[in-house]
């Protein structure tokens, strides 16, 4: 500003009483357009005083404080349509008292090229060299009175439906600060609190600040709770797990402060779990921690006894995309860059954007658990009615084409009225992550089958109170997933002690099914055929050539509901149009019934999933048949992660229990034994194999029988992990 602007206070003038100190860079700037130009008078109404009017009410108003007397202008900015920030102030010489002090339009002065560095070049460039100001002068009394003001702006005014937006505004009252702490004390998601304060505002523009000032807000003051001692102690924890246990990973994300802001770990049980059993995986952000209000983020999925397996967890800070994609990498990697073929979460466009880079080959499915969970706080009087639950649950589960969820869809909105609600709007956006019916060949594992429930989600539920520490909480989560891991022990003694008991005698296909998999997946099979398979009925069977059929099977109470079953009775290749293999890999009745038709006594060997086996885990050691096209160390590396893995499940099944461990240990010593022998026969050969060049070096002829001895002590491809398909 140009110097005769100050008067007797300039820093340039003769009068020297006072000293300048530019605090330019201590405001704020907002972030609007500007287009150099006067601005536009402002039509008159009810919140916008006119110039005079303004005018006379500001100048000669006084003030107590620095801080009333920004928030006199911050205030009048916010009334007439622009952002304020801090300005020039003046002391007297020798002390730290105020002589006058200056507040601007943020978009005062002129954005200086050589001062631009590398932080702020792309910020957008908000400055037009607007005059407008206040002064205020404070007397001996500390009394700020207004001295000087200009109102003239050169650039366009926010209109009131903009207000809420200007920067200088974005603050909490200490009312709507009490309010979110209390939400988030009673462990209510960031997600949800601006929505209710717009609710309970009646609209974005009386709240007067941002969706994003509200989550720095929480943030902060989750960032204050977390004790400084508390995050030491749970990484103390996790390295020590890590030097007691050499398969375990842990990761933590510091923020700008360097503070730890999130966590993940995963013990190395779960890695072999995830080998297994880690083709489908439900990611649950629901979960709070009741101390700090951190996200307690469990990794889980299904066994081969249809029950909960753990495959990581976290404790997050946030539920922004950088979280999320933080995340995603370090459980990536902890599994050997072997993503998930699907993955289940909650309706999060942060979440849903992250997993797209992180997971782009991974099939991203909605939680169906999630939508009827949060389905009932959007509907309204809807959910007092039973004809409309009938549509919308048969939108979710019960269509068994895309031809007939639209219809059904569009039955469920008109009958209604439902062509306003916002949430069913934006649902529908998505059907494509959450309609059984436009999923058929995405491998679900059975998650969104009604009889799993909720039991995949809110695993954690009462795992803690307020006053538990992370340690103690990670702790708390070790045991309940010790408590799943003994159950599949015992569900695996149970299944290797005998075959389960048969309803349907003297069938080969259930002897055969009683056999192979695991006593749940039979059971649910042996179900689904009593339940569904009696009650079907063949309507046609058509020859399409020499060994392929076609049938058609209807089902009593069903209506005229018709399945088609293809079979090739060469190949034995066979697909259903209810597409059940393809989602869970078990055979559905209708199949089944097309195998009774035509006299098929044995379950084809590709339609035995070895995930859903009793010998789901032995599966993934199994040695790769292209090892030996691989890189020697690629080779030994491989072989090395696995053996590791099969030797470490081998010590956690037997841990616990006497008789296991000394057959383990006996296993050991037999092995030792072995490979002592092995290795001395293999220096026998190798010095006869010297002396034998020594005398005859020259006659050098294949010897078949030479050939078959080798093969005795064959040389290994190395294990290779096989994920469920």
């Amino acid at each position: 500003m140009d110097s005769s602007e100050y008067g007797d206070s300039s820093c340039g003038g003769s009068h020297r009483e006072a000293i300048c100190l530019d605090n330019g860079g201590e405001g704020e700037v907002i972030r609007a357009n500007s287009n150099g130009k006067e601005a536009d008078k402002h039509e008159e109404s009810s919140d916008v005083l006119r110039h005079e009017e303004v005018t006379k009410e500001l100048l000669g108003q006084v003030v107590h404080g620095e801080e009333e007397a920004y928030s006199l202008y911050r205030d009048y900015g916010h009334r007439m349509g622009f952002s304020v920030r801090k300005g020039k102030q003046y002391y007297w010489i020798g002390t730290k008292k105020i002589r006058t002090k200056d507040y601007y339009c943020s978009k005062e002065g002129l954005k200086n090229d050589e001062f631009l560095d590398e932080s702020n070049y792309n910020k957008p460039d908000t400055r037009t060299g607007c005059k407008a100001m206040i002064r205020f002068t404070v007397d001996e009394d500390g009394q700020w009175k207004v001295t000087k003001l200009v109102d003239e702006h050169n650039h366009d005014l926010a209109k009131p439906e903009e207000r809420h937006l200007l920067r200088s505004m974005r603050s909490l009252i200490a009312a709507k600060a009490s309010v979110l702490d209390s939400m988030v004390n009673a462990g209510i998601r960031m997600v949800n609190t601006y929505s209710y304060m717009v609710e309970e505002s009646s609209s974005a523009e009386n709240l007067e600040f941002t969706k994003q000032n509200c989550d720095d807000y929480i943030n902060k003051h989750k960032l204050m709770l977390i004790d400084a001692k508390d995050s030491q102690s749970l990484v103390r924890h996790f390295k020590h797990r890590a030097n007691q246990e050499g398969m375990f990973y842990w990761d933590v994300q510091l923020n700008q402060e360097g503070r730890p802001c999130n966590f993940f770990w995963r013990d190395g049980r779960s890695r072999v779990d995830y080998d297994c059993f880690g083709d489908v995986v439900v990611f649950d952000t629901t979960y709070r921690t009741n101390r700090y209000n951190l996200i307690c983020a469990p990794f889980v999925g299904v066994n081969h006894h249809w029950q909960n397996v753990m495959f990581g967890c976290a404790f997050l800070f946030d539920e922004t995309m950088t979280s999320f994609i933080w995340l995603f990498k370090s459980f990536l990697e902890s599994m050997g860059d072997q993503p998930p073929k699907t993955i289940f979460t909650d309706q999060d466009q942060a979440m849903v954007n992250a997993i797209a880079e992180v997971f782009p080959n991974t099939q991203h499915c909605l939680c169906l658990w999630h939508i009827c969970k949060n389905a009932p706080s959007h509907l309204g009087s809807l959910n007092s009615d039973q004809n409309f639950h009938k549509l919308f649950n048969k939108c979710l589960q019960g269509c068994d084409s895309e031809e007939e969820f639209e219809e059904t869809w569009g039955k469920m909105i008109s009958e209604f009225d439902a062509q306003e609600n916002k949430w069913l709007h934006n649902l529908y956006k998505f059907r494509h992550k959450w309609c059984t019916a436009l999923n058929k060949d995405t491998f679900d594992g059975g998650i969104k089958s009604s009889q799993r429930g909720d039991l995949t989600n809110n695993v954690l539920n009462g795992l803690a109170d307020k006053s538990t520490s992370l340690t103690k909480f990670v702790a708390a989560l070790e045991k309940l997933v010790n408590g799943w891991r003994r159950n599949e022990s015992e569900e695996d003694f149970r299944c290797n002690q005998g075959a389960p008991t048969c309803t349907v005698e003297h069938s080969e296909i259930f002897k055969q099914c009683s056999k192979m998999f695991t006593h749940k997946i039979y059971k649910l099979i042996e179900e689904e055929y009593l339940d569904e398979c009696g009650a079907t009925s063949l309507s046609q069977e058509i020859s399409l050539g020499a060994t392929l059929y076609k049938f058609e099977l209807m089902m009593h109470g069903r209506g005229s509901k018709v399945w088609t079953v293809l079979l090739d009775t060469s190949t034995m290749e066979v697909s259903c149009s209810c597409r059940k293999f393809e989602r869970m890999g078990l055979l559905c009745s209708h199949v089944l019934k097309a195998f009774s038709v035509k006299n098929v006594q044995r379950i084809p060997e590709q339609y035995i999933l070895k995930r859903w086996t009793k010998d789901a885990r032995k599966r993934v050691y199994r040695l790769n048949e292209e090892g030996s096209s691989k890189k020697k160390w690629t080779v030994e590396l491989i072989y090395h992660n696995q053996a590791m893995r099969y030797a470490y499940n081998l010590v956690m099944k037997s841990q616990g229990h006497e008789g296991a461990r000394k057959i383990l240990w006996d296993t050991f010593d037999m092995g030792d034994a072995k490979l002592e022998k092995f290795f001395d026969k293999l220096s026998l050969d190798a010095h006869s194999a010297v002396q034998t060049n020594d005398y005859d070096e020259a006659e050098m002829v294949d010897d078949d029988d030479d050939e078959e001895e080798e093969e005795e002590y064959p040389v290994l491809d190395p294990p290779h992990v096989t994920l469920c398909s």
